[in-house]
């Protein structure tokens, strides 16, 4: 973070001085024990911030079920905590919104302005319908959240400008671009500036992530950060000129952040555009037309379709490349088979299956016999060309709820869920006559194929309690059908005698 840039421009004169009546307020507003005679009697000491609270208490944003004609009222009406807010904005805002430049100014301060009216209206109605504690909080957090912006603009002027037109107006864009050029952003230097004005300590958090909400992990703060996020979001809605991909996000935050359905999020939306422009009118914001939230949504419906298209389409690729990639991590490259990876986690996962709801499942191991004399007399290449032919015929012997797998070198797995020890053992025996049958053409020679294969079963009389000792028992029984000269199956038969139970690998019957 650069530091002495932020330095600069919190000391700025270019930045206006808080007057008395912001100052004498925010003093009110962080005390916890305020007392309502003594906030009354500082607001109705400023007629214009008087009539700006009471206009605002009976303004449609509130909608309160009988005018209030006085401050006092209002306290009591609307709550100590809603009017100490109040007070603050309005005696803060102006100030910052009247050193804005006129005439003259490159720098579009109408719509910056805009969209933090439209963002703390948003702010204010998700949290009272969230039923969020800090209501008022997320009304100034979201109506400041883009006050590092307007700094950063008075102070650095027509370098933050050139970065700011290269952004689009897209603020999460100026927030990289900034990062980039200065080491700092306007994130950062809102936080800071609340902090040196001494606003209420919880507004910093939500101005320093209202683009980062999860970088939040304070479960007390993290509402209001969210919902001063959503809030800004959704002011783009109405203040952007191109609103189709922030009603998109929206609509997405609204629905997946807060759990909202498709109407609630349309109502709000649409409540948001209906009781943004009075708001507007207290705090003198040039808003332009008052535009309602279905006139935009009508003038962005063919765009939000094409977006949509897009973000299917994009969702297809992504999916699709996930696959590819998912494929590409569990399958043995030269057989096309599962490798190891895949056949541990496979096969972990039947046994948990089996083991619960006491169906057999068993396991082939098979070794190509005398593998080593394939390499040795027609190279590498006859040796990969023998165990492709191995892993089709493999392939085609497992069902699609099987899994044939390439266990390592020129061994071999299969797993055959659902299926007992005796007839696993026979369709070993069929895997080993199709194999013995097997010729395979290279380079004008035709090789011949055997295989040794062990069988292992688990069901809910076998002694196993684990998928290792499955493994162990196939492949002992995969050792046994070598030692016997090759080329045969033998299945590992547990047995129980009255002393201890032993084992076996027994020929498989034919």
């Amino acid at each position: 973070m650069n530091l002495a840039l932020l330095e600069r421009i919190k000391s700025s004169a270019s930045l206006p001085s808080l007057p008395a009546i912001a100052i004498r307020t925010l003093e009110l507003a962080r005390k916890e024990d305020v007392k309502i005679a003594d906030l009354a009697a500082v607001i109705t000491n400023d007629p214009a911030l008087s009539s700006k609270i009471l206009k605002t208490a009976n303004s449609p944003l509130y909608g309160l079920a009988e005018p209030v004609s006085t401050v006092s009222r209002a306290l009591v009406v609307m709550g100590l905590q809603a009017v100490k807010t109040l007070a603050v904005s309005f005696s803060l805002v102006p100030t910052l919104k009247n050193a804005s430049g006129g005439p003259g100014e490159s720098f579009d301060y109408v719509q910056l302005w805009k969209r933090s009216i439209y963002s703390a209206v948003a702010a204010k109605l998700l949290a009272k319908r969230l039923g969020v504690r800090f209501e008022e909080e997320a009304f100034l957090a979201a109506l400041l959240a883009d006050i590092g912006i307007f700094a950063m603009q008075r102070v650095l002027r027509r370098e933050f400008e050139v970065v700011y037109a290269q952004s689009g107006g897209n603020h999460e864009t100026c927030l990289a671009l900034c990062r980039e050029k200065f080491d700092l952003d306007h994130t950062i230097v809102g936080a800071a500036l609340a902090q040196q004005w001494q606003l209420p300590a919880v507004l910093a958090r939500p101005i320093a992530l209202h683009h980062e909400p999860d970088a939040e992990t304070d479960p007390l703060v993290k509402p209001l950060v969210e919902v001063v996020f959503t809030g800004c979001l959704i002011g783009e809605v109405f203040a952007a000129a191109s609103p189709a991909p922030y009603i998109m996000r929206a609509r997405k935050e609204l629905a997946q952040r807060f759990r909202l359905e498709p109407m609630e999020v349309e109502k709000l939306l649409a409540e948001i555009g209906a009781k943004t422009g009075e708001s507007a009118r207290l705090f003198e914001f040039d808003i332009g037309e008052d535009r309602p939230y279905q006139e935009i949504l009508e003038e962005a419906q063919q765009t939000l379709i094409l977006l949509s298209l897009q973000t299917q389409h994009h969702a297809d690729v992504v999916r699709k490349e996930n696959e590819a990639l998912q494929h590409q991590a569990t399958t043995d490259s030269l057989t096309a088979l599962a490798n190891r990876g895949r056949f541990n986690d496979f096969f972990a996962e039947q046994f948990a299956r089996a083991a619960r709801f006491g169906r057999p499942v068993s396991l082939l191991f098979m070794d190509v016999d005398h593998f080593k004399k394939f390499n040795d007399s027609h190279g590498h290449q006859a040796g990969d060309e023998v165990l492709r032919r191995v892993g089709k015929l493999l392939k085609l012997a497992a069902r699609s709820v099987d899994l044939a797998a390439r266990y390592g070198g020129e061994e071999f797995a299969l797993v055959l869920t659902d299926t007992d020890a005796t007839t696993a053992a026979q369709l070993a025996e069929d895997i080993r006559c199709a194999l013995e049958g097997e010729k395979v053409p290279f380079e004008g020679q035709t090789l011949k194929i055997t295989a040794s294969i062990g069988v292992a079963g688990f069901d809910k009389n076998a002694p196993f309690q684990s998928p290792a000792q499955i493994t162990a028992a196939a492949d002992k029984a995969l050792y046994a059908a070598k030692a016997a000269g090759r080329n045969c199956v033998r299945l590992f038969r547990p047995t129980v005698t009255t002393t201890a139970a032993t084992t076996s690998a027994q020929p498989a019957s034919r």
